[in-house]
């Protein structure tokens, strides 16, 4: 018996409250297959697709479905089908879910399947909950099966982060996609890590209870240190150059 999604609260995010926009460079490009894209336009939303869910740092061409892209081509699937085929494809398994927590990884497919970031940790502690129980399959069908991403995307849209004017974060806006996941490890040794540098001086925490007190011959340690004793030089003398017959006593 599977259980339900957990409940968890909806913050008052951007995309959830209507605002006045003006067009600009700013806006998400919104790529479709409703209006019959030729070849190249065919192109670009492949591109965009590939762009939205491995980000632009794990596009390379070992991630490439070309399977798919045939099948998006030939309209033998949806765009829908075509996002669920790179969620559920090894290279995205391999560079996004073995490389990070059940929490990181419901934090990254929400970003690049709802076009969102997360409500709060209780979102997280939910769908999290779906990942253990029906795994990544039935994780990424409840996404592309929510009413959200059918509201929002459909089945012929490719997912985008929607209302990307937000309010500044500490590190600057940027889009959901170009978020890096964690390095694996043939990376993290390639790029010699880990590293440890020390920047500053070592200091060790002693216990207020473990610290020497008044009178503790540790105290004096250093000031024995300093004191250095004085050197005394003893004259050598070579047998060669002692006159044994002045030590002899006459009669």
């Amino acid at each position: 018996m599977s259980l339900p999604l957990l409940e968890y609260s909806y913050t008052s995010q951007n995309q959830r409250v209507v605002g006045y926009e003006v067009a600009s460079e700013e806006q998400p490009m919104i790529y479709t297959t409703e209006n019959t894209p030729s070849s190249t336009e065919m192109d670009e939303l492949i591109w965009a697709a590939y762009r939205q869910i491995f980000s632009e740092h794990q596009i390379l061409s070992t991630t490439r479905q070309k399977f798919l892209e045939s099948q998006l081509r030939n309209c033998q699937i949806t765009v829908r089908d075509f996002i669920r085929g790179l969620l559920l494809s090894d290279s995205f398994r391999r560079l996004n879910y073995e490389t990070n927590s059940n929490y990181r990884f419901v934090q990254i497919c929400v970003q690049r399947v709802l076009g969102r970031d997360v409500y709060n940790e209780r979102e997280k502690i939910a769908w999290s909950i779906v990942v253990a129980q029906k795994g990544i399959q039935g994780f990424v069908d409840a996404l592309l099966g929510s009413d959200e991403y059918l509201s929002n995307f459909g089945f012929d849209t490719v997912p985008y982060q929607r209302r990307r004017i937000l309010p500044q974060r500490a590190t600057g806006e940027t889009p959901f996609n170009l978020d890096t996941p964690r390095y694996g490890e043939y990376h993290r040794g390639q790029l010699g890590f880990p590293q440890i540098v020390w920047q500053n001086v070592v200091r060790r925490f002693i216990p207020q209870e473990q610290q020497p007190k008044a009178g503790n011959p540790s105290l004096y340690l250093g000031m024995a240190r300093e004191v250095a004793p004085r050197e005394v030089t003893t004259p050598r003398v070579s047998t060669s150059n002692m006159n044994y017959l002045a030590l002899v006593p006459r009669k």
